[in-house]
């Protein structure tokens, strides 16, 4: 059995196949979320047998995470297989992720905060792990949008 993992909160949207935990293929595609997710789980899905999915649940593009959640929960109730999800710092080396206008998001002390870049932060590219990691991932799957209301 396979299972998907999915990084959409930033471009290049990426996607990875799994099996037994272990990377075996990795798909990068630019684009919107709508476009890049169709496209690619249908090549997916036509090859492999998909036993679970993860994705990424915050934080990030607003309307990434929203498109990713709707499009990975309704394959998860249509084939009947169970959706996990985490954060994205697990996947950039905690670097600050884009948030709104000029500011970003920060996990620091186990909690997630926005502020302005400074100097010496340095934004790192997403990348899938070789593993996927339990651990990490949760049950909890409502994306999490990290920002006050206005």
């Amino acid at each position: 059995m396979f299972e998907v993992f999915v990084i959409s909160i930033s471009n290049p949207i990426l996607v990875g196949l799994y099996k037994n935990k272990k990377l075996i293929i990795a798909y990068e595609d630019e684009g919107k979320t709508s476009d890049v997710l169709p496209k690619l789980f249908n090549v997916i899905l036509k090859e492999y047998n998909i036993s679970g999915l993860y994705y990424v649940s915050s934080p990030g593009s607003y309307m990434s995470i929203k498109v990713s959640y709707v499009f990975l929960k309704s394959l998860c109730i249509v084939k009947n297989i169970p959706l996990k999800a985490t954060m994205g710092f697990h996947f950039n080396e905690n670097s600050p992720i884009k948030a709104l206008g000029k500011k970003f998001f920060f996990y620091e002390n186990n909690e997630i905060k926005i502020d302005f870049l400074k100097s010496t932060d340095l934004i790192k590219k997403f990348t899938l792990p070789e593993t996927l990691d339990e651990n990490i991932f949760s049950s909890d799957t409502l994306p999490k949008y990290n920002l006050p209301a206005v």
